[in-house]
């Protein structure tokens, strides 16, 4: 079933004429660029109009002939290209094409050729010929962006739109973050891989991109913004990250089978009909117990019998007695995580460079390795408004600096560990 055409009623005879006053038209920079691709627009009108059926007929028609690699057509070439076609709906096709100028017919040379019209057209349309796939919704502005970059054909509106699909994606992955569902979480990780591997592949490009000097204002401004978005968007994997980690604490183990709440619900999900599953788990009928007259009397005799307070015989509060000396148990925090703490508090008072194994060994493995763990809360934005010592050593002025390298040291449980240093924060002006 095909939906009719939208209808935009009330019709007006003017882009202007649907503003409450036609002289705020002319303020919008979208709007003024809008009216200097006026055959662009008429010409995509005329390529859409009508039904699905023949829209699709005559974009695919149109696609096919902008890939020829000619200058000029000649009209059987055109029927050699589109012989699947019937002849009236490729005359059709033909016709449209030359009305919206796509097309153009020289009677001189009796050839078709395509105008300049064609060609921003087709630079339009070229994003429908590629094969869908799931990065689509960011992986054609990238691609302008870092196109015209690499060009010098940097254009403010590209960089806005991509700006506005980055804030889009950051929003969703931040509802998934915050809804701590698993199930949302799940769904929501592949896309946000892929949204990191494709700004990662045009990183150069985007940081070319803000880092140049441009004349135009606009142009720059946009370009710091986009900058910040992809800030965020990549500031996001650890909390991504972290939100995950925290769906995997909070399984269930059901029984000494290994067996977790999230393979039920895996499992649930793969049956057709669940409430085949409630097939024969009433079969056996429910036989009640009733309570003999005997016993009924046992428990009222009971009752009588047993001891009660005289409510006429004031009654005093008990003696004074000293409250016996207990422990109160409470739960702690390691106490690498405080000695931690303190070692960073002290180094702060002459602040230099550290390296990363003064604050790390010492102790059994699992102690080094604890505190190595500890290390990406120091500077996290997230961490800092905890309370406790988790918070504190987030709000410490350090931050670490890791390196892609492996060194060995000389300690008696740990025998190589990651090259890198402790670095104190600037000051605060």
């Amino acid at each position: 079933m095909q939906l009719p055409p939208p209808s935009d009623e009330p019709e007006s005879g003017s882009f202007e004429g649907y503003f409450r006053d036609p002289a705020l038209a002319a303020e919008s920079a979208l709007g003024f660029a809008l009216e200097q691709r006026l055959p662009v627009l008429d010409a995509l009108r005329g390529l859409f109009s009508g039904s699905a059926a023949a829209a699709r007929l005559r974009v695919w028609a149109f696609l096919e002939i902008a890939s020829l690699p000619r200058g000029r057509l000649q009209r059987d070439e055109l029927q050699q290209l589109f012989h699947a076609l019937r002849p009236e709906a490729l005359e059709l096709v033909l016709k449209r094409l030359r009305d919206v100028g796509l097309l153009a017919w020289n009677a001189t040379t009796q050839d078709y050729e395509l105008p300049a019209l064609a060609q921003q057209v087709q630079a339009v349309l070229a994003p429908l010929a590629r094969t869908a796939s799931d990065d689509d919704e960011m992986a054609a502005l990238l691609a302008q962006v870092a196109g015209a970059q690499a060009l010098g054909l940097s254009d403010a509106g590209q960089i806005k739109h991509l700006h506005a699909q980055l804030a889009r994606l950051h929003d969703q992955f931040a509802d998934a973050i915050a809804s701590g569902s698993e199930v949302q979480l799940r769904a929501a990780q592949p896309r946000f891989e892929r949204a990191l591997k494709l700004v990662d592949r045009a990183g150069e490009a985007l940081t070319a991109l803000i880092r140049s000097e441009h004349g135009d204002p606009r142009l720059e401004r946009e370009a710091r913004a986009l900058g910040h978005s992809q800030a965020r968007l990549l500031s996001m994997a650890s909390q991504f990250t972290r939100a995950l980690q925290q769906a995997d604490r909070q399984r269930v183990t059901l029984g000494s089978t290994g067996i977790t709440s999230s393979d039920v619900r895996h499992w649930l999900q793969s049956q057709a009909a669940l409430h085949s599953l409630a097939d024969g788990a009433l079969a056996t009928g429910v036989r009640p117990v009733f309570v003999s007259a005997q016993e009924l009397v046992d428990v009222a005799e009971g009752e009588f019998e047993r001891d009660r307070p005289d409510p006429l015989r004031a009654q005093r509060l008990p003696p004074p007695a000293e409250a016996a000396a207990g422990l109160l148990e409470t739960l702690r925090m390691p106490e690498e995580l405080g000695a931690l703490i303190a070692q960073l508090t002290a180094w702060s008072t002459e602040p230099a460079p550290q390296p990363l194994t003064a604050a790390v060994l010492g102790g059994r493995f699992a102690q080094a390795a604890y505190r190595m763990q500890l290390l990406p809360l120091l500077g996290d934005a997230q961490a800092r408004t905890l309370n406790g010592q988790t918070g504190d050593l987030a709000r410490t002025a350090w931050h670490a600096e890791l390196q892609p390298q492996v060194q060995p040291v000389d300690d008696a449980h740990v025998a190589a560990i990651s090259a890198g240093q402790l670095i104190p924060d600037a000051p605060t002006p």
